[in-house]
């Protein structure tokens, strides 16, 4: 079997024990903050995600690998963007908002923070309902 790795928290002297952090909790926190960026049409994941999702169980971890190195957590985000937005400020506003939901929920500053955009979603306008003549 493969050994899970968590990270620990430390609280200090007053503490009354130890936190352990899964990584499956980062990637579930990190698939949220960047789904709520302006900008982000949705997330990239596999196929078997995707079934999953159609079945009615919603993956927040989608998109998001993380890694735990010596350097500290590296978080690669798999998204697509919507058409006419400005790519690096959107991306700028998901580190931004991934580094600080981070912070927020579990004390823990991101090494870096990876946005991988692999593709484009455009608007994609509903064909009005064409009336056929009778000739």
């Amino acid at each position: 079997m493969s050994e899970q790795r968590v990270l620990e928290m430390s609280q200090g002297e007053n503490s009354l024990g130890k936190v352990e952090i899964a990584p499956e909790v980062i990637e579930v926190i990190a698939g949220i903050a960047a789904s709520e960026v302006e900008g982000v049409s949705q997330m990239r994941g596999s196929f078997a995600a995707g079934v999953v999702e159609r079945l009615g169980k919603k993956n927040h971890g989608k998109g998001v690998r993380v890694e735990l190195a010596d350097e500290g957590i590296k978080v690669d985000v798999y998204c697509m963007m919507k058409f006419g937005l400005s790519i690096p400020n959107v991306a700028q506003k998901i580190q931004d908002n991934i580094r600080q939901a981070l912070l927020n929920m579990t004390a823990l500053e991101a090494a870096e923070v990876n946005i991988h955009v692999v593709g484009i979603q455009f608007e994609t306008q509903k064909p009005e309902n064409e009336v056929e003549e009778d000739l």
